[in-house]
């Protein structure tokens, strides 16, 4: 066989590449009860991005501007919010706080040292301070 001829077999042999990446943030599932909004799977956001319910739940609170509790795995929001605004915030806070900023991955994790914190990536060993 020629060369030419392996190289085209095992060129259409080679897989496509897939579009998009494997780390997917679970969109919020949400309803509201009177004023308040509970997010149905908060429990479940928090375990695909690997991080704290409460910290996130922190940051929600903050970047709405609203307060609100945990009640069991759901978080109550006291105000009417609609599910872009959630997705929204949820997405900006996995950029600031999950998200290696020298690779793209999202197989960080957050350390503290003294009074310092610090997002490490498990994958590449990068390594970034943060305002907690």
């Amino acid at each position: 066989m020629e060369y030419l001829e392996m190289l085209k077999r095992a060129r259409n042999n080679i897989p496509e590449k897939r579009s998009g990446s494997r780390f997917e943030i679970p969109k919020a599932v949400t309803y509201a009860s009177g004023k308040v909004t509970f997010i149905k799977n908060f429990a479940e956001i928090s375990r695909s991005v690997r991080r704290n319910s409460g910290e996130i739940a922190k940051f929600l609170f903050k970047e709405l501007g609203v307060p609100g509790e945990m009640k069991g795995n759901e978080l109550a929001l006291n105000g009417k919010i609609g599910d872009r605004m959630i997705n929204q915030r949820i997405e900006e806070y996995v950029s600031q706080f999950v998200m290696c900023r020298e690779c793209g991955r999202p197989d960080t994790d957050i350390m503290k040292e003294g009074k310092f914190s610090f997002i490490k990536c498990q994958a590449c060993g990068a390594r970034r301070s943060f305002r907690p």
